[in-house]
């Protein structure tokens, strides 16, 4: 039934992909998750239910590469040891007639491979080529989150002589300037793109409707009896996978009511680690059993306490700062447990208590930062708050702030202009198109939303009816019938 390990041969990723290494240290977290999409899908345990020793290898093959990744985006890495992983790969048929993947009668095969890789891109490729998975979604992501390189390496082919056109002509090779020409000439569009799979959708979204309508139920069973918040996703699982989530939280909350409890008033976040985050959500591990669940609803008492701790070092870092805030802002920083920023903060308040640099009480309220563990200069983002390395120069620092201050609190005033225009464009885009749900990727910024929605709104799109749409960087349909299309699509003519 199953095919014997094999080890993957090494690829020389460089010269298969050329053109996307001169940019690949800017492929971000966010792009490295949603590229990984397919084969999170093709390899997570809770597909294989019936199959606990191979769902068992893909759980602990998950958890090394999560930590893998993990070390690929910490600032100042040097190199990372060989990590060698073993993972079940569930067969699907891409060509059956409906456009559906269908399971093959294998039903997985295995892989092994080791990672030896330097940065988040040339991992996302090697692990999708060892899985024999598509690779073009990933050359779409990178040509919309960085078209100038792309843009570059059309107009320079990667061959040292440019021949004339008469060359290809008398010796019958492909002229490959020719091809990237037919490629450039028929990239896709909104429209072509929607026609070929909007039927395709639809299917997929009436097929998930009972499933989405039964996550509701458990959501909200499970929020009324545990007295949560709210129950998040760290990533965006399929329907089907969160609904099992939800249950096994169910069946822990009927052996262990009382303990689950603990979380009243909580906010509980389907994640990759169990742990307490550094804004105070429970997280819950996806990969651990009950067990490491019980544990964790335990000990939140302790973890209550240690927040509390982290608030007043917050408080005293800013007293220390003339009233600036220290904020934790989820979708720009790495998710940290509650024990690691504490740590974060420990060692930058201490830092500045030694060194005493002079602030006017409250002359930087209003003010926003948030803190780093690399070790590069400040910066201020165009959101507004200020970026601060835990162990950058004090004395620089301080001349920094002071220089900054008053662009960054324009900043501040045009990201909330922004949020609100992003929200009424929204609300518009969803009510033309009559759309059950309009949303945006983490890594699609509010400037980038409202020019897609702008130029959405200038368009008839009636094929958009009912759709659930993702405003992302690249064209898919999810497995559950959401479309996802690119912030910066094309119709016709590129956009600039």
């Amino acid at each position: 039934m199953f095919c014997h390990l094999r080890p993957v041969r090494s690829l020389c990723l460089e010269k298969v992909f050329p053109h996307w290494f001169s940019y690949s240290r800017a492929f971000s977290g966010a792009e490295a998750v949603n590229a990984l999409r397919p084969f999170y899908f093709a390899v997570h345990p809770d597909f294989f239910g019936q199959h606990p020793r191979e769902r068992k290898v893909n759980e602990n093959s998950l958890q090394k590469l999560s930590v893998y990744l993990e070390n690929l985006q910490k600032p100042g890495f040097k190199s990372l040891k060989p990590t060698q992983l073993t993972f079940y790969v569930r067969e699907t048929d891409q060509n059956s007639s409906d456009g559906q993947e269908t399971f093959s009668p294998v039903g997985f095969r295995a892989v092994k491979f080791t990672l030896h890789t330097r940065d988040l891109l040339s991992t996302v490729l090697y692990i999708l080529n060892s899985c024999s998975l598509s690779v073009e979604h990933v050359q779409s992501l990178n040509s919309s989150a960085h078209p100038q390189p792309l843009k570059e390496a059309k107009r320079v082919p990667d061959r040292p002589i440019k021949w004339d056109k008469s060359y290809y002509s008398f010796t019958g090779f492909k002229d490959p300037d020719e091809d990237l020409e037919q490629v450039s000439r028929a990239e896709t569009t909104l429209t072509s793109w929607l026609d070929n799979n909007g039927k395709r959708a639809v299917k997929k979204l009436e097929n998930s409707l009972p499933l989405r309508k039964e996550l509701d139920r458990l959501k909200d069973e499970l929020s009324h009896q545990l007295q949560l918040s709210d129950i998040r996703w760290q990533r965006s699982w399929g329907v089907a996978h969160r609904c099992s989530q939800l249950q096994s939280l169910g069946r822990l909350a009927q052996q262990n009511l009382e303990t689950l409890k603990n979380a009243k008033g909580r906010t509980v976040m389907f994640t990759d680690r169990s742990g307490m985050s550094a804004v105070g959500h429970v997280m819950l591990g996806t990969m651990d059993v009950h067990h490491h669940w019980t544990k964790l609803f335990e000990r939140l008492p302790s973890y209550f306490d240690l927040q509390r701790k982290l608030m007043f070092l917050e408080d005293q870092i800013s007293y220390l700062l003339g009233g600036i805030q220290v904020v934790y802002i989820e979708e720009l920083q790495p998710v940290l447990t509650l024990e690691e920023y504490y740590s974060l903060l420990d060692v930058f308040y201490n830092r500045l208590l030694k060194s005493r640099i002079p602030f006017h009480p409250r002359s930087l309220r209003g003010l926003q930062m948030i803190l780093h563990s690399d070790r590069y200069a400040p910066s201020l983002h165009d959101l507004g708050h200020f970026n601060i390395p835990t162990l950058c120069d004090l004395a620089n620092l301080q001349w920094f702030i002071l220089t900054k201050a008053q662009q960054a609190r324009e900043n501040m005033k045009r990201k909330d202009e922004l949020k609100v225009i992003e929200s009424e464009l929204i609300q518009a885009s969803t009510k033309q198109f009559a759309l059950e749900k309009l949303y945006k990727d983490p890594s699609v910024s509010s400037v980038q939303m409202v020019d897609c929605c702008r130029r959405l709104l200038d368009r008839p799109l009636p094929c958009l009816r009912g759709m659930r749409l993702c405003v992302s960087s690249f064209y898919s349909v999810l497995q559950d019938g959401d479309l996802c299309i690119p912030w910066n699509w094309k119709n016709g003519k590129a956009t600039k």
